[in-house]
């Protein structure tokens, strides 16, 4: 049986993946244990589903489709420099303040829908802590923490939900998109 590695994220609109990715760049730049990522890689997750049968994706796409039908548009905020984890940092992320609840919401909305698509598949106990990861630290290395530029700023709308295959690869992981699905208003 054949199987991948999905999980649902939010699209970044193209200038705030773009001045995510430059950040990242910059801050790469400064201490060589990051990696940066390629502005494809940046994304928000929602949900991690890790390997699945493959022959679960149409329903997934499917409940990836009913949660953002009844869901409003996200927004968002970027809200600065975030490592995680903070002991012991893996990846430097840019953190995202909900506006308004509506992460929230469509998390909440999404968990029964794909545990109904993806047998045995269980939330995660861990409260959603909206970020966007924009490198990654080497491993054995030590990051600078909290000697990075500053984070982009702004307000941000997600334009759609989506459910991902991850490729993993010498060079970092490759996305693809399996569906993609417009919030309601």
């Amino acid at each position: 049986m054949s199987r991948a590695r999905l999980f649902v994220a939010l699209e970044l609109p193209a200038d705030v993946r773009e001045a995510l990715a430059g950040w990242g760049r910059a801050c790469a730049a400064g201490d060589p244990a990051l990696r940066a990522l390629a502005p494809e890689a940046l994304h928000l997750t929602l949900h991690f589903l890790g390997e699945r049968p493959a022959s679960e994706i149409p329903d997934l796409a499917a409940a990836v489709a009913e949660a953002a039908s009844g869901a409003r548009t996200c927004h968002g905020a970027l809200a600065g420099a975030l490592w995680l984890a903070p002991r012991r940092p893996h990846v430097l992320t840019c953190a995202v303040r909900d506006a308004g609840g509506s992460l929230a919401d469509l998390y909440a909305a999404l968990a029964p829908a794909l545990a109904g698509a993806a047998h045995g598949w269980t939330v995660e106990r861990r409260a959603l802590r909206p970020h966007i990861t924009v490198a990654r630290v080497r491993r054995g290395s030590a990051p600078r923490v909290g000697r990075e530029p500053a984070a982009p700023e702004g307000a941000l709308s997600f334009p759609s939900v989506v459910l991902l295959r991850s490729h993993l690869g010498r060079d970092g992981a490759r996305y693809e998109v399996l569906a993609r699905a417009e919030p309601a208003g």
